[in-house]
């Protein structure tokens, strides 16, 4: 099994603060997939935000990440268990789940392995769900820059990971019976300047660029670059496309 990556600790606060949040709308698509609404598993949890939208609706759920500061910028709720495990090597009992979701993070695992443990622990007829988020989009100007800096300047210092989210996770081997969406979906916000700096800071991208170049950091120069189309306060509307994969585990 490939070494885990603990890729968020560093920027813990940052990311619950600035990283977007998905609409209500993929969370109803997912549901009406799910037969029975027991015992939910969001694995790869993060700072808890898939796991406090699905809290209403199941008995219990459990999110697990390797991350403890991660976890500690959780919400709490009565029936949600977090704790601290691989994705891919779990405690949980045999055939226990109706639903495991993985937001953003799946491109980090050992998939083979990590298949293997949704077969174990999923209930016959269980879903697992799972998406992502690409690069946001403003507007033709924005996105111009926004693409330069990705793609040139700090497009050598994504790990090698990265290149399932480009892919939209295409290259990812899920060994279950797939699901169809007919829906689309998008992540769509109004953010200024300060929020898109601190949401590139959370990129573990740029975190690898200041470990490797002395502690400089590339977004101060990409924001102003980014002023003279922007604007210093002003707001706009970012937009990004969600992908997502869903699969029935039949045993």
């Amino acid at each position: 099994m490939k070494r885990a990556k603990d890729k968020f600790s560093r920027q813990s606060e940052a990311y619950k603060k600035f990283r977007p949040t998905y609409p209500d709308a993929l969370y109803r698509e997912i549901l009406k997939l799910v037969q029975t609404k027991d015992v939910c598993w969001d694995c790869g949890t993060g700072n808890g935000q898939v796991a406090s939208a699905l809290s209403p609706y199941f008995r219990t759920i459990f999110a697990t990440d390797i991350s403890q500061k991660q976890i500690q910028n959780a919400g709490n709720h009565d029936n949600v268990i977090f704790k601290i495990e691989r994705a891919e090597n779990t405690n949980f009992e045999d055939n226990q789940f109706d639903l495991i979701t993985v937001a953003q993070a799946i491109h980090w695992f050992d998939m083979a392995a990590f298949n293997s443990e949704v077969r174990r622990v999923a209930k016959n007829g269980g879903v697992l769900a799972v998406w992502g988020y690409g690069l946001l989009r403003v507007s033709s100007p924005i996105d111009k820059l926004m693409d330069s800096f990705y793609k040139d300047l700090i497009g050598p210092y994504w790990d090698k990971e990265r290149k399932h989210i480009d892919a939209a996770y295409g290259t990812i081997d899920l060994d279950f019976q797939p699901i169809v969406f007919n829906s689309d979906f998008a992540i769509t916000d109004q953010w200024n300047l300060r929020h898109l700096r601190g949401y590139l800071n959370t990129w573990s991208s740029v975190q690898n660029y200041m470990d490797q170049n002395n502690g400089e950091n590339p977004v101060d120069d990409f924001m102003d670059s980014l002023r003279s189309v922007w604007g210093e306060t002003e707001q706009k509307n970012v937009n990004f496309p969600i992908f997502m994969r869903a699969s029935r585990i039949e045993k």
